[in-house]
This record gives structure tokens, C-alpha cells and sequence, in this order.
């Protein structure tokens, strides 16, 4: 028998806030996270801006000791962690944390420590690297040092699969729940790779915008979008087990009905043309939520401002959910926060969660030249006062990975 999944915990840090509530708010006023890049000089790079995490000092989350001892993308997991927990409000003494997890991951892991031990190690010699380098930088320790904090002791698992780890993290935790081998599990992404070498790589790529207009940037769906804008942050979501939510009277969020991942097998950045894997993945999660395509409201897209992206995306939504495609709404917050990497997923999976909440249908904001390649509704620069039933988030990765989830209104 199936179980049913709920969600009971939010928690995030990200460029347009470092608590739920503050992003959430930035959301629906429109708010832009994207600015000059404040944490390494760029003088010499192509790269001007980014979606950096604002007003970030570790030493107001963690002591001097764990705060060295820890690198940003770490850091970013574990205050999402507190935070999603403290809002869940569980108790550790009478919960058994042998029935609790955590599914996290990072599309890259600790690029800031890999960097700082390389140039010592090419400076100074092989003698000079920390001996804190391997656990800091291993992608695997974000999941681990939630599991340490907050004393998890069920299945801890890192997923890392490019832009997609925050959706498939979701993913396979709700599976997880839902055929009984735990009862809650912590499931997000984090990333800080907003690093000389993460914004040189992707920049080398052809990527990332060079857009010096903080406005012009991040433009999801606009004929003029040139490139995605990096992001930096942590999303968390606690899913549960129905009936053991009920039990401890927490508060639910709202149901996780559909999950569904697909593989491009194609290329190694590119999308499969007219985004056929992600429009298999859509279509597997309509099919493994029992709807309609008709029943989706609104639809939180990958949407990262490249060509190849957000039109094959565009592509992909009309192949899976067919003459719905014409009425459904689908927006892209990467607009507001730039592109967070392996933490995109969770964080817009927050982004469904609070819109079906707050009955409000995020924009796609900066948005100003219409392209005939994406001619969606895609809730240009306002948005909308409307109930929503079920929302559907997807991510689609480098390497050719999809995943889509579906997120219901809650109903006993």
C-alpha cells in the first residue's frame, strides 16, 4: 500500500532572503536578488553580476571553530535545515530519528575550499593543504552535517545530479516515505559556487549572461535572453507521512502527489530536441499523481534565460500536457533569484508550496520582449490572485537529467 506524502517544514536561504518568509515576500513584490558580484574582484572578468546570498555573516549561525571548519555550501544546508525543522516542530525526544532522513544534495560541493587548497597547494606545496580540505569540499558532507546537527540518524543520501539534484532529492525521498522505509526525511539542495573558478567555467561555457544590467540579466522566455545568472543558496522541505503528521498535529503545507525523472541520453549540456525527456518527465508525473493535465494551475519552469533552455522547455510543456499547455501558468522565479544550481529545485519547489498557501501565481519578472519560440502564458511581470489546486515544478540538468514534481492542495 502506498503511503501518503505531506509537507510540514520550510526552510531557505537564498538571494532574495535568508528565511522563508523574506524570500516569499520578495517573490511577490517582484524583487530581484541579482547584483555585482561582492565576493571576489571581477575587474578582469566578463562575469559582472550574480545572485549572491545578502547580509550572509556564518558567525551569526555557527561558532568561530565550526564556522572555519565548514565551507559555505555546508553552512547554506544546514541553516535551511534548522530552519525547515524548527518550522516543522518536531521534537526530537519523541521522535525516532531512526525514522528520519535526509536526501540533500549540491550540484558541485565545496568549490570555495577546493579552490583556496589549490592555490595552496600550487603556492606553497602539498604540505600547506588542510587537512580539512577532503571533508569540507566532498559534495556528500551537506547532507552529512545536517544529519550531524540535527541529530538524524535514518537514511542520509546526497544526490547529485547538476541543476536537477533539488527536484530529484524530493523526488526520491517522497518515494522513500511513501513505500514505508521512513516517515520523515529533510529533502533540498545547496549550492555556493559563486567562485572565481565556478563563474570562469560556466562563463568559458557560453552559460552565463554578460549582461552588466541587473534587470536584463535573468530574463526567462525574453527573445533577448542571453545566458542564465548564477545563484547561490539552500532550499529544504520536510515531507512526512500522512497519517504520522496527523498524529503529532502538525501543520501540512500541502500533499506531494507525483514525482517522475527521465534521462535525455543525448548530450552533455544541450537539451534533447523539443525537450523530449523533460516532456517524458512531465508526463510520468501527471500519470504517477492519477490527474489530468487539465488539473495543473500553474507551472514553476526550469526557466534559466538560455536560448537552447527555455525554449525547448516551452516545446515540452505543450508536448506533455497538450491543449492545456494553452491555459496553464508558467513562470520562472530564476528571475528573481538567478540560478541556484542544485538548490533551484527545492527552492521553487517552495515557491509551489506558498503559492497554492497564498492563492498566488509568482511572475516571470523583467520580462519585456516577447519570442514567438516561448509563447506560454507566462505571467509577465505581475502576478495573480488565484486558488491553485495542483502545481508542478521541473528542473533539467546537465548530463540530460529531468525530474518534475507535483504538488497538491492539501485535503483530508
Amino acid at each position: 500500500m502506498n503511503r501518503r506524502v505531506v509537507i510540514t517544514g520550510l526552510g531557505a536561504i537564498t538571494p532574495i532572503g535568508n528565511d522563508v518568509n523574506e524570500f516569499w515576500n520578495g517573490i511577490k513584490e517582484g524583487k530581484c536578488g541579482i547584483d555585482e558580484i561582492k565576493s571576489f574582484d571581477v575587474t578582469d572578468n566578463k562575469i559582472k553580476l550574480a545572485a549572491e546570498v545578502k547580509d550572509y555573516n556564518s558567525e551569526d549561525y555557527f561558532d568561530r571553530k565550526e564556522s572555519k571548519r565548514t565551507d559555505k555550501f555546508s553552512q547554506f544546508a544546514i541553516v535551511a535545515a534548522r530552519e525547515a525543522w524548527k518550522d516543522s516542530k518536531l521534537d526530537k525526544e519523541k521522535q525516532d530519528m531512526d525514522r528520519v532522513g535526509v536526501v540533500l544534495g549540491s550540484g558541485i560541493g565545496g568549490l570555495t575550499t577546493i579552490e583556496k587548497d589549490n592555490l595552496n597547494f600550487i603556492n606553497k606545496g602539498p604540505d600547506r593543504i588542510s587537512p580539512m580540505y577532503i571533508p569540507m569540499s566532498i559534495t556528500n558532507m551537506a547532507a552529512g552535517n545536517v544529519s550531524i546537527d540535527l541529530g538524524i540518524k535514518g537514511e542520509s543520501l546526497c544526490i547529485v545530479s547538476a541543476c536537477a539534484t533539488g527536484t530529484h532529492s524530493i523526488g526520491e525521498a517522497y518515494r522513500n516515505i511513501k513505500h514505508g522505509y521512513q516517515d520523515i526525511i529533510l529533502a533540498g539542495g545547496t549550492e555556493a559556487s559563486i567562485t572565481p573558478t565556478g563563474i570562469g567555467g560556466f562563463a568559458n561555457l557560453k552559460a552565463l549572461s554578460q549582461s552588466t544590467d541587473k534587470n536584463r540579466a535573468s530574463i526567462p522566455f525574453d527573445k533577448e535572453r542571453n545566458g542564465f545568472v548564477m545563484g547561490e543558496g539552500a532550499g529544504i522541505i520536510v515531507l512526512e507521512e500522512l497519517e504520522h503528521a496527523k498524529a503529532r498535529g502538525a501543520k501540512i503545507y500541502a500533499e506531494l502527489v507525483g514525482y517522475a525523472a527521465t534521462s535525455d541520453a543525448y548530450h552533455i549540456t544541450a537539451p534533447a530536441p523539443e525537450g523530449e525527456g523533460g516532456a517524458r518527465a512531465m508526463s510520468l508525473a501527471i500519470k504517477d499523481a492519477n490527474i489530468n493535465a487539465e488539473q495543473i494551475t500553474y507551472i514553476n519552469a526550469h526557466g534559466t534565460s538560455t536560448h537552447l533552455n527555455d525554449s525547448g522547455e516551452t516545446s515540452a510543456i505543450k508536448k506533455a500536457l497538450g491543449e492545456a499547455s494553452k491555459k496553464v501558468m508558467v513562470s520562472s522565479t530564476k528571475s528573481n533569484t538567478g540560478h541556484m544550481l542544485g538548490a533551484a529545485g527545492t527552492v521553487e519547489a517552495i515557491v509551489c508550496v506558498k503559492a497554492i498557501e497564498d492563492s498566488f501565481v509568482p511572475p516571470t519578472i523583467n520580462y519585456k520582449v516577447p519570442d514567438e519560440e516561448c509563447d506560454l502564458d507566462i505571467v509577465p511581470n505581475e502576478g495573480r490572485n488565484l486558488k491553485i489546486k495542483y502545481a508542478m515544478s521541473n528542473s533539467l540538468g546537465f548530463g540530460g537529467h529531468n525530474a518534475t514534481i507535483i504538488i497538491k492542495k492539501y485535503e483530508e
